[in-house]
């Protein structure tokens, strides 16, 4: 009998020993699996972190390169412009010396059939100028505006307001709102009368 209970006590010594280390693994195994998770936390930040930092600089390039071709535009605009400019004001100097022909002939009493021939071909001309935006600026009986207007001479007008356009001795034109060429023009000056010799000569005139 009692070889029997030193039997069941032997058992459940053994089980209890086998279930002691069961909860020792299961706690070694939990241990590791927390230090392996907060390892792939760490990875996962890591990874984030160097993804949001290619991401920044991905963004910041583009953006270099939005306002590097933006600049490129910019300076392909101006430099088409410039060479717009240039160009017309090779045609106007042409169509200065094409109007002075034209009045030659004209003062020459030339054939009418020729001038009107030379006419129409400086209509098309103008035509051409005006279909790329040259369009001319207004002049006489204008205001001087200095930032159109080139003063070259003036003349008393005593009909007129101070330094009102009285002449147009060049056209002037603008291109897409910018003066392509200012006209040279005459302006008005008042006539300024000496009062007090006026006023002497008034005095003189009654002491005699």
């Amino acid at each position: 009998m009692e070889e029997e209970v030193n039997e069941v006590e032997q058992v459940e010594q053994n089980d209890s020993r086998i279930e002691r280390d069961d909860i020792l693994t299961m706690k070694d195994e939990l241990v590791a699996t927390k230090e392996e998770l907060s390892s792939v936390k760490e990875e996962l930040r890591k990874a984030k972190e160097s993804s949001d930092n290619n991401l920044n600089k991905l963004k910041y390039m583009v953006a270099d390169f939005d306002n590097y071709r933006k600049h490129m535009d910019k300076q392909v605009a101006s430099k088409i412009e410039e060479n717009k400019a240039e160009l017309m004001l090779r045609f106007l100097n042409i169509r200065d010396d094409y109007v002075r022909a034209v009045e030659i002939a004209k003062q020459s009493k030339a054939e009418l059939v020729v001038v009107e021939g030379l006419e129409g071909i400086l209509k098309n001309f103008d035509h051409l100028l005006k279909s790329e935006g040259v369009i001319e600026i207004e002049t006489v009986e204008t205001p001087f505006d200095p930032n159109v207007h080139d003063a070259i001479s003036f003349s008393f007008r005593d009909d007129l307001s101070e330094s009102t356009v009285t002449d147009e001795i060049r056209k002037g034109y603008m291109l897409d709102n910018k003066v392509l060429r200012p006209s040279l023009v005459e302006i008005s000056k008042k006539i300024v009368k000496n009062t007090v010799n006026d006023t002497e000569k008034a005095e003189k005139g009654t002491d005699n």
